[in-house]
């Protein structure tokens, strides 16, 4: 199947949600317990953050099928912090996140980011390191759900750029 890397458009922000929220309940149990999941889950809201976050000035990369169908996409802060990288379950192990964390990469030089990092789950972390980031440590932390604490980790992740 070909895909097509282009910016995002407003009316992806519906997509977008979608397609995080199957990316962390249909593939995080891959590497994540039940509660994990669902803490993880449960933090997003819905597209208006999507929108939110372009009108402040963050930039969304989106993967998109031969029906212009976004599958896949990546969130980039001005700071160079790629808050999401998500890929459809439909759609992984076909080089998405490669090409989306490429063009972030592009992007990110052509304003002047000094280097990109992230916090990437054990199922993203394999994708950064081929794009070139090194994990500078593993994140122990908790997310609040309903009435307890979910102990969770992720991997800092950095590229330099310069």
């Amino acid at each position: 199947m070909a895909y097509v890397i282009r910016p995002y458009r407003d009316d992806d922000a519906e997509v977008l949600a979608a397609i995080l929220i199957s990316a962390i309940t249909d593939i995080g149990p891959h590497a994540y317990s039940p509660a994990q999941v669902a803490a993880w889950a449960a933090r997003h809201p819905g597209a208006q953050r999507y929108r939110e976050r372009v009108a402040a000035g963050d930039v969304i990369f989106v993967a998109a099928d031969v029906e212009d169908r976004p599958v896949a996409y990546v969130l980039l802060e001005q700071d160079g912090h790629i808050d999401h990288l998500y890929n459809h379950p439909d759609h992984t192990r076909r080089g998405l996140a490669t090409q989306l964390l490429a063009t972030a990469t592009t992007y990110a030089r052509e304003h002047g980011m000094g280097r990109l990092y992230s916090e990437a789950s054990d199922l993203a972390r394999p994708a950064f390191e081929r794009a070139g980031f090194v994990a500078a440590q593993k994140r122990e932390f908790t997310l609040a759900h309903g009435d307890r604490e979910v102990p969770i980790h992720n991997w800092g992740m950095e590229k330099p750029l310069s």
